[in-house]
Order: structure tokens, then C-alpha cells, then sequence
């Protein structure tokens, strides 16, 4: 009995999925890739031919979308029509009429069991701008047991269109990282800050701290306040104990953005640099060429 009613829903599912018509050139195409019959490998051959056809046919696209929202579709076959609705998203007057609903069905999606398309899902929202995906990933990272994504993800993701409210749960998410890759994201989502400076500051003159946070840090103070971290980026050079990437780094910044009036009468940084010249890492001493060339003609 139960054989029987599977059977049923089988045959029943592959009627719905068949297209009512030929769907002109592309007919062939539309009716492997709707029909749940046959491979997942045929169809996804076939799916990844539709992009244009999902502009051109109101078909097409609801039946890519009706693969999409299946959840008894095979995973790969699932990808393929999300992948090939996404392609189409890119010719923006062709798909233009269509655009409210991909993203309503985009946003059915962001709960869904399969991680990788429900952080494509969020990709493509994120980059929409889209408010409701962006609620749902600042709610995950401030309640973790309702995260939908990895919290470094979430914040990748948030980047996109950085709203007030991102910059305390990120701030709280250097402080107490889950994860490295959290912490090295949250810096980055706050390199426009303003409120973050004194964090920034106190991450690049912690030598326990890995050196590429340092430099994001760097970066990000050069943006926010740059006569502070050229006082930092000093006395980082001048430190023989504190890690050669990061000195190297403030090398740059000082021969860069640095204030040619002060550096250029700053002997004890004159000193250092010429012993950095010969004695140092090989960015060290690139560093240290370029800011003598710069501000002591050497």
C-alpha cells in the first residue's frame, strides 16, 4: 500500500514539474531539467543552460523557482536552479520584473536545512541590501542559538550595507571572539567606526595579538585617526621585540601618510630605520629604504 502511494506522489510530482508547453528553443532544456524522473546530473546539465530563459519566460522562472523551494529535490539539482536564477538576477533591465519575486523566494530560504544554499541565499540577499536578512544575522550574532549562519559569515555578510546597530554586536564579538575568524571579520566590519577607535588602537600595540589583526587594524586607524597611529607605528618600529610583519607595516604607513615636517627631524627614528636598512626581515628593510629615501634623502 504504502509502495503504492509513494508511486503515486512520485508520478504526480513529475506532472507538476513538466512544462504546459514547448517553451521554444529552450523546451528541451526546461522539460529535462522539470522532470524529476531522470538524473540529477542530466538535470543540472540542463538547468545551468536557463539563464536566459529565466528573462525571457515567466515559465521558466517559476519552474527554476519551484525547484528551488522543493525540498525533496535532490540537493545538487536545487543548486543548480539557485544558481541559474542568480545568473539571471545580473542582467538587471531584462530581469527586472521579476526581481520581487526572486527575492521573496529568496527569503523563504534563509531557514532552509540545506547550509549551502541558505548561505547563498543570504549572499545574494546581503548584496540586495535587504533589510530582513540583515535582521536575521544581527540576531544571530546577538543570540547565537538563533544564528542561521557561522557568526564570521554573518558578519561578512553585514559589510555589505553597515548599518549603526552592527557596530556594538561586533565591538562585543572582538572583546569575546567565538572563533578567530570572527574576530578578524569584526574588525573589518569596523573600520568605519568612529566609535572604535580606542579598540583599534589597543589591538595594534597588543603584540600578543595576530599580526594580520594588527594590520587590519592599522588600516582601519588610518582611516579614523591617523595622527594616532603614526605615534604608534613609530614606536612599533623602534621596538626590536615586536613582530617584523607589523613593523614592516608601520614602515609603510610612516613613508606613506606619515608628517614629513616630524619625521624628517625625528633622529632617533633616523637611527633605527638605517640599522633596519641592512640588519632587518627583507619587508623590513624595504620599509625602512623607502622611509629614508622619503624623509632623509638616503
Amino acid at each position: 500500500m504504502s509502495a503504492k502511494k509513494s508511486g503515486t506522489k512520485k508520478k504526480a510530482k513529475s506532472k507538476r514539474a513538466k512544462p504546459a508547453s514547448s517553451g521554444g528553443s529552450y523546451g528541451l532544456s526546461f522539460s529535462v531539467a522539470s522532470d524529476s524522473s531522470l538524473s540529477a546530473k542530466a538535470r543540472v546539465a540542463e538547468i545551468d543552460k536557463l539563464a536566459n530563459a529565466v528573462c525571457e519566460s515567466d515559465e521558466v522562472f517559476r519552474g527554476m523557482v519551484a525547484v528551488l523551494r522543493d525540498k525533496a529535490e535532490p540537493p545538487a539539482v536545487r543548486r543548480a536552479a539557485l544558481r541559474t536564477l542568480q545568473a539571471s538576477s545580473f542582467s538587471v533591465v531584462a530581469f527586472n520584473a521579476r526581481r520581487s519575486s526572486y527575492l521573496t523566494a529568496l527569503r523563504g530560504l534563509t531557514g532552509d536545512a540545506d547550509l549551502e544554499i541558505r548561505q547563498s541565499v543570504f549572499g545574494m540577499l546581503a548584496r540586495e541590501r535587504d533589510g530582513h536578512a540583515q535582521q536575521l544575522l544581527l540576531e544571530g550574532l546577538e543570540e547565537p542559538s538563533k544564528a542561521l549562519l557561522p557568526p564570521e559569515k554573518a558578519l561578512q555578510l553585514l559589510s555589505y550595507d553597515v548599518h549603526s546597530e552592527a557596530y556594538p554586536v561586533a565591538r562585543k564579538i572582538v572583546k569575546k571572539p567565538p572563533n578567530p575568524e570572527a574576530k578578524r571579520e569584526a574588525l573589518r566590519l569596523l573600520g568605519g567606526d568612529t566609535g572604535s577607535t580606542a579598540l583599534f588602537e589597543s589591538v595594534l600595540r597588543n603584540k600578543k595579538e595576530d599580526p594580520e589583526l594588527r594590520r587590519i587594524s592599522a588600516a582601519a586607524l588610518q582611516t579614523l585617526k591617523p595622527s594616532a597611529l603614526q605615534g604608534h607605528a613609530r614606536e612599533i618600529v623602534l621596538d626590536d621585540d615586536d613582530d617584523d610583519d607589523v613593523r614592516a607595516t608601520s614602515l609603510t604607513v610612516l613613508s606613506r601618510f606619515g608628517d614629513a615636517t616630524e619625521l624628517g627631524r625625528d633622529e632617533k627614528l633616523r637611527v633605527k630605520t638605517s640599522k633596519l636598512k641592512s640588519a632587518g626581515t627583507a619587508a623590513v628593510k624595504r620599509g625602512a629604504k623607502a622611509f629614508l629615501a622619503k624623509y632623509h634623502d638616503e
